[in-house]
């Protein structure tokens, strides 16, 4: 296993975001010390992983150096997700499709995100548009998961997932339209909570949607920094329509009706998936919940195929408007052929799309059905362990990629058609000594079961660390 990190006796150390704030508040550590470790340790691995989009490495030694007043996150680096807009650095999605242009002012997101104290040190990168579940641009070269750089680092949020896993930062900014921030945690052995639907802002042209899948969050490697996060968003800013998470900060007691899936409705998840599956549940009734193994997931046999395309026709919309913003710069040439698959899906279905969306909307119907009968879901995060680079190639042929994506994201894009909070835990192991991930979800509005559930099994089970775990 060709395994990479940069873990190390420096200012960072082996803490989490909040062990890093908290020796930041008492002064046992100074912000510039700590800013100027995630640089070095980001310099150590970015070469091998190709995680970083954008570099801003001056910005956040200024602002280490700064005497302003800082959240609960005061000094603690972090990273971006490059679909988000950063004052002073382009915002590439993915793409090198057009001659870049630096952003006037910080996005919706990111000034809540920077709001919590943290210092960013640049962006990361992510598939082209976020469309895909691994990050491989022909050009831009792949995205490599440092637990074993052979493989892919899932995506879209690809990069921010790499850095936390190697230790170059303790959180970064991740957001999710069908899986990709529960899909890099899985495959980088890290937590990763896609939050409620309107939890956390929204930039302009995410708010666009006709059904909106996008949400932001962050990827990290304890449970409490997940938390502590969106215990700081929600002091900043809070949407009134969802009951309020609040500060969570240990297991609940409340012993919960849960029910396992290891069955989508593209079929059975690999046996190895399935295996693992069930030693989580048997962990889950062990902890004392009433498990439920049950055969279909409450969703319609067309549900696949429509959100495909519905996917499409936000590929359709994102070249539209690259189109008109970058005008004679952009070379629809350098696109990926899954970015012009699914523009092509999109205009050659589009008769098919209002009822697609009619019964995507529906679903929430029979989900919220499901979790009046269930406190709670649990199923694999993705249908399969993680791939090696090549398999989900996006200069292969459309029909070979979306294929193998259907195959292997299988059990994520429900939660953002829904809305439901949904949470991937590195709870689980392959054959092959990667992390994987498995998936407990919710009703709409309740992290606090979600937080509480992760904190009891994080404190029965702990997770692999990439520089203290011997695989097997």
């Amino acid at each position: 296993m060709r395994r990479v990190h940069a873990f190390g006796d420096d200012a960072l150390g082996d803490l989490d975001a909040v062990a890093l704030a908290d020796a930041l508040a008492a002064r046992r550590l100074s912000r510039l010390d700590v800013v100027q470790a995630a640089i070095a340790r980001t310099e150590a691995v970015n070469p091998t992983l190709n995680a970083l989009a954008y570099q801003a490495f001056d910005q956040a030694l200024a602002a280490a150096s700064a005497l302003d007043e800082t959240g609960f996150f005061g000094g603690v680096p972090t990273f971006v997700k490059d679909n988000v807009d950063v004052a002073g650095l382009p915002t590439m999605r993915g793409t090198d499709a057009w001659v870049p242009r630096r952003a006037a002012a910080d996005g919706e997101f990111t000034r809540l995100y920077l709001a919590t104290g943290l210092i960013s040190l640049g962006k990361t990168q992510l598939s082209e548009y976020g469309f895909s579940a691994s990050a491989e641009h022909p050009r831009l070269g792949p995205v490599r998961n440092p637990w074993d750089t052979d493989y892919t680092a899932g995506a879209s949020s690809s990069g921010s997932g790499a850095l936390v896993a190697a230790g170059a930062v303790p959180i970064a900014h991740a957001n999710d339209g069908g899986g990709s921030i529960r899909i890099p945690a899985a495959c980088n052995g890290l937590v990763g909570l896609k939050p409620s639907r309107g939890r956390l802002p929204l930039d302009k042209d995410m708010r666009r949607m006709p059904l909106r899948l996008v949400t932001n969050g962050v990827l990290t490697r304890s449970v409490r920094d997940t938390a502590a996060f969106y215990r700081e968003a929600e002091r900043i800013w809070r949407n009134r329509k969802l009951p309020p998470i609040g500060d969570v900060q240990h297991p609940g007691k409340q012993r919960l009706k849960i029910a396992v899936i290891t069955r989508s409705v593209d079929g059975e998840c690999s046996p190895e998936m399935r295996e693992l599956t069930l030693k989580s549940a048997g962990l889950l009734e062990e902890l004392g919940h009433h498990i439920e193994h049950i055969e279909n997931p409450p969703v319609p046999s067309s549900f696949a195929a429509d959100f495909v395309l519905y996917w499409a026709l936000l590929a359709t919309g994102q070249l539209r408007v690259s189109r008109a913003q970058f005008g004679d710069t952009f070379d629809d040439s350098r696109l990926d052929n899954l970015t012009l698959g699914l523009d092509r899906h999109a205009r050659r279905n589009l008769h098919r799309l209002p009822l697609a969306i009619v019964r995507l909307r529906a679903v929430r119907r029979r989900t919220a059905q499901f979790y009046r009968r269930y406190d709670a879901a649990l199923t694999p995060t993705v249908a399969d362990v993680t791939p090696r680079l090549g398999y989900l190639d996006p200069t292969a042929d459309y029909e070979q990629i979306i294929g193998r994506l259907r195959g292997w994201v299988t059990f994520t894009p429900l939660h953002n058609v829904t809305g439901e909070p949904a949470i991937s835990l590195p709870l689980a192991e392959s054959a092959d000594g990667l992390p994987v991930g498995m998936m407990i979800s919710t009703d709409l509005g309740c992290e606090v079961r979600l937080l509480e559930l992760a904190y009891e099994l994080e404190e029965a089970k702990p997770w692999a660390r990439i520089h203290s775990h011997t695989p097997g």
